[in-house]
């Protein structure tokens, strides 16, 4: 940038560049079924910048979970275009994680390796992540035999020992007790809050998501209807104005 001072042009210190941003998608659209009949997400356009952390809201069949998969790589675009960061910065947690027919140890040591990891090096970090969920000492137990809320850990400790730069989370309390909830939701906004760490996330419970979120996308239909900060989506006058059925939404009337 130059500015003109007494006839001469000076140049301008720039500002620092504005980072890349993790998802850019335009014009979305995903069809689901065999013969793709089902229009599951239309028209989306979201934006996110690294650092956010970004609630995806809406009834049952509004298209968060095929939003979070669209994301992530799992489900293609029917049309559309997206860029994203590369898988391998990325971890999704499902509503109901998988685990293997292993000790909690090796779920954790596996991971590591299918991402590169030699094996005999990943014994120190699998423990070490297991360490940061409390589950050190379940470690030999095997993974189905956990408790729900200890296998939602699980997948946590197995998606933070990779260091992922992007959380895609799916209802990931959902089907927990009072209890697991609250300790996986504690994870969570631990890792959410690391230097650099972008959160998209799934949630029917909207106290967690005015714990957790900056901003709040409300989807409907598969499509897009409201896009807004955290305090201005729990402000009723801004969003009567924005979006009424997200109001509805939000005060249980659909």
């Amino acid at each position: 940038m130059k500015a003109v001072l007494g006839g001469q042009s000076v140049a301008q210190p720039l500002g620092p560049t504005p980072a890349p941003p993790v998802f850019d998608g335009r014009a979305m659209d995903v069809r689901l079924g065999t013969a793709g009949q089902v229009l599951a997400l239309r028209q989306v356009d979201l934006r996110i910048a690294p650092g956010e952390r970004v609630a995806l809201v809406g009834a049952n069949g509004s298209g968060k979970s095929t939003l979070l998969r669209t994301l992530h790589g799992l489900l293609p675009l029917s049309a559309g275009a997206l860029q994203a960061c590369p898988p391998a910065q990325q971890a999704m947690l499902f509503q109901r994680p998988f685990v293997l027919r292993l000790s909690a140890l090796w779920n954790v040591r596996l991971a590591l390796c299918l991402r590169g990891t030699p094996w005999r090096a990943t014994r120190a970090p699998a423990l070490a992540a297991l360490e940061r969920v409390g589950l050190a000492a379940l470690a030999g137990r095997n993974a189905r035999a956990l408790s729900g809320g200890q296998q939602q850990r699980l997948a946590l400790a197995r998606a933070w020992a990779q260091r992922p730069a992007v959380w895609l989370l799916d209802e990931p309390t959902a089907s927990l007790d009072p209890h697991a909830k609250q300790e996986v939701e504690g994870l969570i906004a631990e890792f959410a809050t690391a230097p650099g760490a972008t959160l998209v996330f799934s949630s029917h419970h909207l106290g967690q998501v005015k714990r957790l979120a900056t901003r709040v996308v409300y989807l409907e239909g598969g499509c897009l209807r409201a896009d807004l900060p955290a305090h201005d989506f729990f402000n009723e006058t801004v969003l009567a104005q924005v979006c009424p059925t997200a109001l509805a939404f939000c005060k249980g009337d659909l």
